[in-house]
């Protein structure tokens, strides 16, 4: 399992994070040593629905900040001004 952190537009955004398991954390950042992706770029990318389910069983897997060990990924919703700061959609390559 993986954690994924959800970074939302909303002004009272509160950061979750959530357990994937592998297949829907490869499909949400299917390029190697990729970390970062937009919500708007996985759905154009996976639009026939067949992660629905998958995301279900996350939104049940929440978990508390205090017990991670680590964020594997971040998904980011609402906010494609930020896709300028992260090219290669690794969080390493931060464009500052």
């Amino acid at each position: 399992m993986k954690t994924i952190q959800i970074i939302d537009g909303a002004e009272n955004c509160a950061y979750d994070c959530f357990l994937a398991d592998d297949e829907l954390f490869e499909a949400i950042f299917p390029e190697n040593g990729q970390d970062i992706e937009f919500i708007e770029d996985f759905l154009e990318r996976v639009s026939d629905g067949s992660c629905d389910s998958l995301f279900a069983l996350m939104w049940e897997r929440r978990v508390p900040k205090k017990g991670i060990k680590g964020i594997d990924g971040s998904l980011y919703y609402e906010l494609l001004g930020k896709k300028k700061f992260y090219p290669n959609k690794r969080d390493s390559d931060l464009k500052r």
